[in-house]
């Protein structure tokens, strides 16, 4: 009884508010009502106003309708197309099969014949199921009010679009003859797979013109309607598509249009698809023509894409990708007899994230391995997993490029004994030559230290999306067991090359419609505080630790115990190799300050390739993608912050030698009374010389510890067990 009191006096608080605002403001509440009704009132002249040029006559209305996808390249070269721009193949109703025309009619309209162009039931249906909703999922419309939208409005999904769509329905009704609205209706359907009107779809999808289409094949091709890209059996498995044939089969039953029994019979006649081949008159980056395409269709849907002829100017170097596409073609080639059969390469500029060059796969003709965008798939990276973890470790100050890790036989929690690629133990190192040289038992030190948790968390910071729950990872995270897709973990080392800020890979520069309007441009204002909304962006890493970390990887005197200088370029560059267990996947990753590559080498399948370690495979194509690309360009070195500060450092067992540290986290400098921050559990920081180790001793020799160029790369293997938390292998063994 206190709670219906309660509730009671609520009620009546809420109409007294309600009474006392509409009291208050009763002249501007009327207002508001007076602006709603003109509104409404005038759409719908000004909508025929703005159309009536376009309602003359039928071959007017389908005019409108003919589009494609261009693709140019970032110099506005074209280079691919989709759903090549056709000329509508109009045909009269009396040449439609008398059941496409039922099918249609069953499947999206049953009162095509009787309603005004539009369906007082349909809209209260799609109302309610819109407010259930919370947004427009359903339209409720009829076949007139698709012909209305298809060929004069757009495909977005608000309330005064839909409002003009009924205007013009209406309109349309009343102009034409409901065979001449339902003839225009099938002569500019979207089908899918580029085809408009269902003479193009019949030859699209069966080789075959309208006429001669069998009533399984009528069927299917109006089952295809509601959502074209998604239920094509040209580019989808075909289950969907004939389960929704079965569909329309049913309605045709239901209607009377014919029998359950020829349904049956219908429904279980075999089909014969005529697939298109996209790269008829397209021979440059297919790989990257269908990942653009695919972006455009998650966010404008295909229909409008096509329909509104967009024209996109990508992030393409045509120069570039040609030259990217025959070096991994040769260079696979050539590993033939190794058991490698695939490669993909990935080129980003580190100060936008845009994409220059994607190489999917050594040849898209190849109908084994080519058509797999190799580049995309999350695989394992390997030892070029273990920047990302290090980088980690300096940011938060647990070790710096001095501190002292232990390359020693160790067990770690889970029984997990990691071994070193050449099963050496090499002793007290310190992180530059740990991982200048891929040394995997102080790479797992440096795991242990960081934390699974946290090394997820950073990896997600560097735009690493694919290696989700904590849970599925030990120790071994840090040797690159995790699987994460080419195009990631490049996207990564460029924020390592930008100064530790990320850019999420971009691949479209600009979109015009055949109108010539921009789609999507920003306002003015939107671009004035784009540097402080811009989601695409984010500090992965401080400045400081980006460029210790690239320091490292650019110290070829560090590295040559394992690599010599089989990993210089023509210039300075930071460059990481990786390979996983039983060699199933070799890669290379480096960059300078303004160009990142990615290169995997390995199989689709997953089988293990003959030795072929990131060194081997990889590395002399990012060698000669870097040679290339950067010949001509300015010199541009990594450029050393503000708070990283130089300090020379001196041990009994080897000469003094300069080394660079975020500032408050160096030793003590030689010769100096105490020591300064000494970092959390570093132990005490050392030079990367072992002590009687003459190959490396020539840094001592020097001051300047700018590294030197990189050449031909060795390689960088890593264990690649199955990620799991559980106990860890009791063997691990990472090739450089």
């Amino acid at each position: 009884m206190k709670d219906r009191v309660g509730i009671k006096w609520k009620e009546i608080s809420l109409k007294s508010s309600f009474k006392n605002f509409y009291h208050k403001h009763k002249k501007l509440f009327w207002y508001a009502v007076a602006g709603v009704l003109i509104i409404l009132l005038l759409i719908p002249p000004l909508t025929y106003l703005y159309f009536a040029k376009d309602l003359k006559d039928k071959e007017t209305i389908i005019n409108r309708g003919k589009t494609g996808l261009t693709l140019l390249d970032r110099d506005g070269q074209q280079f691919f197309t989709f759903f090549q721009p056709k000329e509508i193949r109009y045909i009269r109703l009396d040449q439609i099969p008398e059941h496409t025309k039922q099918a249609v009619i069953a499947a999206e309209d049953k009162n095509f014949y009787t309603n005004p162009g539009f369906s007082i039931r349909g809209i209260a249906r799609a109302f309610v199921t819109n407010l259930f909703a919370g947004r427009i999922v359903e339209g409720g419309s009829t076949i007139t009010q698709e012909l209305a939208k298809n060929v004069f409005l757009n495909s977005g999904r608000n309330y005064l679009r839909k409002y003009q769509e009924l205007v013009l329905a209406a309109e349309l009704n009343r102009r034409f003859s409901k065979e001449d609205i339902l003839e225009m209706y099938l002569n500019s359907v979207y089908f899918g797979e580029g085809a408009f009107g269902i003479e193009n779809a019949a030859l699209s999808y069966f080789g075959k013109t309208a006429s001669d289409l069998t009533l399984e094949e009528s069927a299917l091709l109006v089952a295809i309607l509601p959502a074209p890209s998604a239920f094509s059996p040209l580019s989808n498995d075909d289950t969907e598509a004939l389960r929704r044939q079965k569909i329309v089969l049913d309605e045709m039953v239901e209607d009377g249009y014919i029998s359950q029994t020829e349904a049956n019979q219908t429904a279980g006649n075999e089909l014969s698809y005529n697939p298109q081949d996209i790269t008829k008159n397209n021979n440059l980056a297919p790989h990257f023509a269908v990942y653009i395409k695919n972006v455009l269709i998650e966010k404008y849907g295909e229909e409008r894409i096509i329909r509104e002829g967009f024209k996109v100017t990508t992030t393409l170097d045509s120069a570039k990708q040609e030259f990217a596409e025959t070096t991994v073609k040769n260079r696979v080639l050539a590993l033939r007899s190794s058991n490698a059969s695939n490669s993909a390469a990935i080129a980003i500029n580190p100060q936008n994230g845009e994409i220059l060059v994607m190489v999917g796969s050594y040849d898209w003709f190849d109908e084994e391995y080519g058509k797999t965008n190799m580049a995309l798939i999350p695989r394992q990276p390997g030892s070029s997993f273990k920047p990302i973890i290090y980088a980690d470790a300096i940011e938060r100050r647990l070790i710096t490029a001095s501190s002292i890790l232990e390359d020693e036989e160790k067990t770690f929690p889970g029984n997990y004994e990691p071994k070193n690629y050449d099963e050496r133990f090499r002793g007290s190192v310190t992180v530059r030559r740990a991982l200048a040289n891929s040394l995997n038992i102080p790479a797992v030190e440096v795991m242990e230290k960081v934390g699974v948790k946290n090394g997820l968390n950073r990896a997600e910071d560097f735009g690493i999306t694919t290696l989700k729950n904590e849970s599925d990872y030990g120790l071994s995270l840090v040797l690159g067991t995790g699987e994460v897709p080419l195009l990631e973990m490049t996207a990564g080392y460029a924020a390592l090359a930008n100064s530790g800020i990320y850019h999420k890979p971009k691949a479209i520069i600009e979109i015009e419609n055949k109108y010539g309007e921009v789609i999507d441009q920003r306002k003015w204002y939107e671009k004035l505080f784009s540097f402080f909304r811009d989601s695409e962006s984010k500090k992965s890493i401080s400045e400081e630790t980006a460029f210790i970390i690239s320091h490292i990887l650019s110290d070829n005197n560090a590295r040559a115990e394992t690599f010599g200088g089989s990993l210089t370029v023509n210039r300075t560059a930071a460059v990481k190799t990786g390979t996983t267990e039983d060699y199933r996947d070799a890669l290379t990753i480096g960059y300078t300050p303004n160009l990142a590559i990615g290169v995997w080498v390995g199989n689709n399948d997953n089988s293990p390739m003959n030795n072929v370690a990131g060194s081997l495979g990889a590395a002399p194509v990012w060698r000669n993608l870097m040679n290339n690309f950067l010949t001509g360009t300015e010199v541009i070195e990594f450029k050393k912050p503000t708070f990283v500060v130089e300090q020379r450092i001196c041990s009994s067992f080897f000469r003094p030698y300069l080394e660079y540290y975020i500032s408050g986290t160096q030793p003590k400098e030689c010769g100096a009374p105490s020591a300064t921050t000494t970092p959390t559990g570093s132990g005490t920081p050392t030079p990367t010389e072992e002590p009687g180790d003459e190959e490396n001793s020539q840094e001592e020799e020097t001051e300047d510890p700018t590294p030197t160029p990189t050449t031909q790369p060795a390689s960088t293997a890593t264990p690649t067990q199955n990620p799991t938390s559980t106990p860890q292998p009791t063997v691990a063994i990472t090739i450089p």
